[in-house]
C-alpha cells in the first residue's frame, strides 16, 4: 500500500478490525519512510456483468431497474416484499456465478420470467406478454394455457402422490 503522505510503497499494518456486519475490514497502517499512520478500508468488489441491449449498446446492470420491472408486473398482486427481494437476489447470484463480463438483456428477461412464474402466474403472463411482444391473440392464449395446466402429479388427502 502506497503512503498517501510521502508516496513510499513500504508500509506495515498496525491494527486490523472487521466491521460489525463483517463486510468491511479496517486497517491502520504505518509508513516505514515518514512514520505517519493512515487507515484503509477493504471491501469485496463484486462486479455484475454489463448488459448488452438489443441494439448492441452496453449498460451497467441496474438492480433498481430489475426491481421496477418485477414490481410493475406484480402491480396490484399480493406478494411480500421479501419474496421479490429474494427473487432479485437469485437473479444477481446467477449473474455472478456465470462469471461472464457481459450478458444479453434477453437472458435477464428470461430469468425474470422464471422468477415471476414461481412467484405469481398473473404477473408472469403480464411480463411475458410485453417482453415477448406477442403479435396475435393465439400467442397470448398459448401462454395462458401453459401456466394454467394442472400439475402432472397430484397429492391426495393422505399426502401420497397419485
Amino acid at each position: 500500500m502506497k503512503c498517501p503522505f510521502c508516496g513510499a510503497s513500504e508500509t506495515t499494518v498496525a491494527d486490523t478490525r472487521v466491521s460489525e456486519d463483517g463486510n468491511i475490514v479496517r486497517r491502520r497502517r504505518r509508513c516505514l519512510s515518514c512514520d505517519k499512520r493512515f487507515p484503509t478500508h477493504e471491501r469485496a468488489e463484486i462486479r455484475l456483468p454489463q448488459v448488452v441491449k438489443k441494439n448492441g449498446s452496453r449498460v451497467e446492470f441496474d438492480r433498481e431497474k430489475l426491481s421496477a420491472s418485477l414490481w410493475l408486473a406484480l402491480r396490484k398482486r399480493k406478494v411480500a416484499v421479501e419474496t421479490v427481494d429474494a427473487a432479485i437476489l437469485r437473479i444477481e447470484e446467477k449473474l455472478l456465478t456465470q462469471g461472464e463480463r457481459e450478458i444479453p438483456s434477453e437472458k435477464i428477461g428470461e430469468m425474470v420470467m422464471r422468477e415471476l412464474k414461481r412467484i405469481d402466474k398473473v404477473a408472469y403472463v403480464r411480463f411475458a406478454s410485453v417482453y415477448r411482444s406477442f403479435e396475435d391473440v393465439d400467442e397470448f392464449s398459448d401462454l395462458v394455457r401453459e401456466v394454467s395446466r394442472p400439475a402432472d402429479m397430484t397429492v391426495n388427502q393422505a399426502g401420497k402422490k397419485n
